[in-house]
């Protein structure tokens, strides 16, 4: 059983920097796909940033040229670094990763998620 502890939320003041990590707990040997999601009361999730396993990128338009998702493949820990953040950046954010079984099937694991509180 794989689980997903977020750390580094906290609250900071527009124009800031926060840096999240996501690292996994329990036996996994190697993660496909990995990704930074975040939601807002009354919102649905939404993707903010993946990475591949071979370092290709996505990221959403509203955080570009702000964040950059990296990752640390011998760990398979996940970084999310936020710098000028927003109020709007406000959120839960949630790391993801899908987790091969055996070589057909994966699984898609969640953290429990972290808070990001960016004030005016």
């Amino acid at each position: 059983q794989v689980q997903l502890v977020e750390s580094g939320g906290g609250l900071v003041q527009a124009g800031g920097s926060l840096r999240l990590t996501c690292t996994p707990s329990g036996s996994v040997s190697r993660i496909n796909t990995m990704a930074w999601y975040r939601q807002t009361p009354g919102k649905q999730r939404e993707l903010v940033a993946r990475i591949g396993a071979g370092g290709n990128t996505y990221y959403l338009d509203s955080v570009k040229d702000r964040f950059t998702i990296s990752r640390d493949n011998a760990k398979n820990t996940l970084y999310l670094q936020m710098n000028s953040l927003k109020p709007e950046d406000t959120a839960v954010y949630y790391c993801n990763a899908d987790v091969p079984l055996d070589d057909y099937t994966t699984r898609d694991y969640w953290g429990k998620g972290t808070l990001v509180t960016v004030s005016s």
